[in-house]
């Protein structure tokens, strides 16, 4: 199983950034919202990996003979 790491950074200026690293798809954005709790995200942009996983079950389906 991959590692997880959260990283949190927050500058001189009180801004902060969260790295999610070993998270993917919807896994990910469930951590994120479970670790902003009632804050907003000014910018959210997200990795590969966020996609890359909703991809897979589509190409399953496919694979199977589904719909």
């Amino acid at each position: 199983m991959q590692q997880k790491t959260i990283t949190v950074v927050i500058d001189e200026n009180g801004n902060s950034s969260v790295d999610l690293d070993g998270f993917g798809g919807q896994g990910c954005e469930k951590v994120l919202k479970d670790f902003q709790g009632g804050d907003r995200a000014k910018v959210e942009r997200k990795k590969a990996a966020f996609y890359a996983n909703q991809a897979r079950p589509a190409q399953e389906r496919l694979h199977r003979g589904g719909r």
